[in-house]
């Protein structure tokens, strides 16, 4: 048998034993329908990309599969999001027939976002009470954020290309977070859209896991079985040991996409009335964040839980509480059989792979250095740059793992304000939204808090990573999020002064 059709059996073990664990939470969150139309859809496109044998036969497949899944659903972000990492995001370029080399690089985040997003975009857009795209700082910052990177396209390509790196614009950046910053109104909407990432994160989380204890990558050969070339997908070790990628194809991005998820889960988890379902959900997401090894996410989850913690009740006595915890379990963590191994990844302590540390610290030294002569627009050739040559590894690439300083070198101090610009504003927004609902138990609360907390382990990840693979189209969808929380509580207050009138 065939690796991706061994790979295929484990998988939907896996997720198998996954949506059973998590049914009945699941069905007391969001109801039976949602959640069978989540794991079916999972398990359709799952199969469809792992049976099919051709790029084009699965992208094919799975728009059909999706739009008929368009017409039994109401919530269509939700839709997006349980079928974000069902399949490796690889490309293949569009043919062009003979009049350009190429027409564009689908995948299958584009096919989801043409299937499920852009028809959504024109439901959500001719709803009555939805902001025009523009009317809110977040959109104005994002609009001329991606408005520049176009014109900055004309320094090195022709207009074909400007145009194609426009509609990548289109799929990729703008409807995640239009469709995201519209089409959730009400408490309900967020719910049923958190669950539906989360739930894909428990089946990601466990492939992870099982890729690390087996030392096999369960996707690797189906990138191959599908007719692709993909640069990630690879086989990484550390200590010893394999880190998992699952579908995301990189185990930082694996990861990060845990982080979220774990963000969301704080929020979900208040309606799951099982305490053991409750650790159990929580251990899941955790050792999915333990097995890529990745040390970046970690810093992020660290920062997600502390904010989570410290704008909620009783903030002093639980951040001390954590601080305690911490401090006591690293001499236990010394003395335990093989606690040192586990001190030697920690960041900041530990002395496994110190030099990743000192690239990324001479990473940046250089790359101030090349922004300092492009300072406002940046270069289309910096890693020309003879500075920059100090970095190439040994594969001959030059690794820019830090995604501000990618915006920077790329599109200079200009386009950094610009990306910085909006993720300010939708974090201010959320934080509007939270001070308006005085009582910290109320559920509108707890969404603020978990959607605030998550966006902010996102902005730290940010600074170990370029953006490869899921990364942006996540980081989209989560500032959209927090752009339909704040518009959810400013309407929702406005609606309860008038009553009170």
């Amino acid at each position: 048998m065939p690796e991706h059709l061994r790979a295929l059996v484990v998988i939907i073990t896996l997720s198998v034993a996954v949506f059973a664990l998590a049914r009945q939470p699941a069905l007391a969150i969001a109801g039976r329908q949602a959640f069978a139309r989540r794991r079916n859809l999972w398990f359709l496109l799952t199969l469809a990309a792992f049976l099919s044998q051709s790029f084009w036969i699965n992208a094919a497949i799975a728009t059909l599969i999706l739009l008929g899944a368009n017409t039994q659903e109401q919530n269509r972000l939700a839709l997006f999001f349980a079928g974000l990492f069902a399949v490796p995001p690889a490309a293949a370029e569009i043919p062009g027939l003979g009049l350009v080399n190429y027409l564009f690089d689908l995948t299958h985040l584009r096919v989801l976002s043409l299937a499920v997003l852009l028809p959504a975009f024109f439901v959500v857009r001719s709803r009555p009470g939805t902001p025009a795209f523009g009317r809110l700082w977040a959109d104005r910052f994002l609009g001329a954020y991606l408005l520049l990177l176009v014109i900055l396209q004309l320094r090195e390509t022709t207009g074909t290309d400007m145009l194609r790196q426009a509609l990548y614009g289109f799929l990729d950046v703008f409807l995640p977070y239009y469709v995201a910053s519209r089409a959730l109104r009400e408490i309900a909407d967020f719910r049923d859209a958190l669950l539906a990432f989360v739930l894909a994160a428990f089946v990601l989380a466990a492939v992870g896991l099982f890729e690390a204890v087996r030392h096999w990558l369960l996707y690797s050969a189906l990138i191959p079985a599908l007719g692709l070339r993909w640069g990630y997908s690879g086989y990484l070790g550390r200590t010893g040991v394999l880190r998992a990628s699952a579908s995301t194809g990189h185990p930082i991005a694996l990861g990060y996409a845990m982080a979220v998820a774990i963000g969301f889960y704080l929020f979900l988890v208040q309606g799951v009335q099982s305490r053991v379902q409750r650790w159990l959900g929580g251990l899941l997401l955790a050792g999915g964040l333990v097995a890529p090894l990745s040390r970046g996410p970690w810093v992020g989850a660290a920062a997600l839980v502390t904010t989570y913690l410290a704008i909620g009740p009783h903030a002093i006595r639980r951040l001390g509480m954590l601080a305690l915890a911490g401090i006591a379990s690293l001499p236990l963590l010394a003395i335990a059989p093989g606690g040192q191994k586990v001190l030697d990844m920690l960041p900041f302590i530990g002395n496994v792979e110190k030099e990743n540390i000192d690239y990324r610290q001479r990473l940046f030294a250089i790359s101030v250095t090349v922004i300092e002569r492009n300072p406002w627009l940046g270069s289309v050739n910096y890693r020309q740059a003879p500075e920059m040559q100090e970095l190439r590894q040994g594969q001959g690439i030059i690794d820019i793992v830090n995604t501000y300083l990618g915006v920077a070198l790329e599109s200079g101090l200009v386009g950094l304000s610009l990306f910085a610009g909006f993720f300010v504003a939708v974090l201010w927004g959320i934080y509007r939204g939270l001070r308006q609902v005085r009582d910290k138990t109320d559920e509108r609360h707890l969404l603020g808090r978990a959607l605030l907390a998550t966006l902010v382990a996102i902005l730290v990840i940010l600074f170990t990573v370029s953006s490869i693979t899921v990364i942006p189209i996540v980081y989209w969808s989560v500032a959209g999020l927090g752009v339909a929380y704040a518009r959810m509580v400013k309407r929702q207050m406005a609606e309860t002064e008038r009553e009170a009138a």
